[in-house]
């Protein structure tokens, strides 16, 4: 990172972010050329969960090419100056790249969308077979992530 003096290095920030983050977003690579989707998640131990359609784009670009990247940002707020560029945005974000995977098991699929109902409330859910077998998750290891925040 350039600005060393604006990078998160406590883990437990980066988790932080992660978990107040509504919407990530998800970046892929088709050919060189850059597809980047706002999607609902979940994350546990280090794996990102995501729920899609069965057909589409990204599920075309993954299997041609699994590297992805996400991005994670939250506590937003605007800094107003005398002049424009005093003006700015206080903000956290995170990058993380690695491999995703496309979830077949029946039973990692509920486990997934376990995850993914919990980033958003406390409840619980039972998910029928036939739901599950035509339910598409997108599973990421996170190899690597990098935090950054401006103005705290």
């Amino acid at each position: 990172m350039r600005k060393k003096n604006k990078e998160i290095t406590d883990a437990k920030l980066i988790d932080t972010v992660i978990q107040r983050c509504q919407v990530c977003r998800l970046g892929l690579s088709d050919n060189g050329i850059p597809y980047v989707v706002p999607v609902c998640f979940g994350c546990r131990d280090r794996t990102v969960f995501i729920h899609c359609a069965p057909e589409g784009r990204k599920i075309d670009i993954i299997k041609r090419n699994d590297y992805v990247c996400i991005e994670f940002d939250g506590d937003h707020e605007l800094v107003q100056g005398d002049q424009a560029c005093a003006w700015g945005m206080r903000y956290r974000s995170v990058i993380a790249w690695g491999k995703a995977s496309l979830i077949e098991n029946p039973r990692e699929k509920q486990q997934a969308l376990d995850v993914i109902m919990e980033h958003y409330t406390a409840d619980s859910f039972a998910y029928s077979v036939e739901k599950l077998a035509i339910t598409t998750i997108i599973s990421v290891k996170i190899e690597t992530m990098t935090g950054k925040q401006s103005g705290y």
